[in-house]
């Protein structure tokens, strides 16, 4: 199954490294890591992707709270939440096949951000499926370049996330009878 985390971290050189590097000791594969500023200054926030069962989602969690520079992780898969990904993707696109290309994208409700004589780049956001539909009817026009940011996701609703600064319990910490696990 897949697990989508929301991991906050002080934003300071070398964190990243100490996260993935936790990952990796713990033969996890991360599908998806996005890392950016949050409302709060010094804060960075991480969603981490990763395929695993739940067990291995508990003890993920378990282990991030570990880490000195980790605040706060949420387990966003066991809540209703929002996942977007970026895509920006260079097609060719030259004489008729262009209205083609830029038909195709208003199908998907992507936007043309620039054109040259010979391509254009789109720029589509949305699921992974629907980027990964847009991507396969463009590839027969001829797929140049592709970049894609991973998925970002936020919980719904208005509910209130824990304070940054406080320390989890061993429950929200997913501590609960897994055992000791070292970093």
């Amino acid at each position: 199954m897949i697990h989508t985390f929301a991991v906050y971290v002080d934003n300071k050189p070398g964190v990243l490294n100490r996260v993935a590097s936790l990952f990796r000791r713990r033969a996890f594969n991360i599908e998806s890591l996005t890392v950016g500023r949050t409302e709060q200054v010094g804060v960075s926030r991480m969603t981490v992707v990763v395929d695993t069962d739940e067990y291995g989602a508990r003890r993920l969690e378990a282990n991030l709270y570990k880490l000195v520079p980790v605040r706060r992780v949420e387990n966003l898969s066991l809540r209703a939440n929002i996942s977007r990904d970026l895509a920006l993707v260079k097609v060719s696109a030259a004489g008729d096949v262009r209205a083609q290309v830029m038909q195709l994208g208003e199908v998907y409700r992507a936007r043309v951000i620039d054109v040259s004589p010979e391509s254009l780049v789109i720029e589509a956001t949305g699921t992974e499926d629907k980027i990964d539909s847009l991507l396969d009817v463009l590839r027969p026009y001829g797929v140049i370049e592709m970049v894609r940011t991973g998925r970002v996701a936020m919980a719904r609703g208005t509910g209130a996330a824990m304070p940054l600064s406080a320390e989890p319990s061993p429950a929200q910490a997913g501590q609960d009878n897994l055992g000791d696990y070292s970093v």
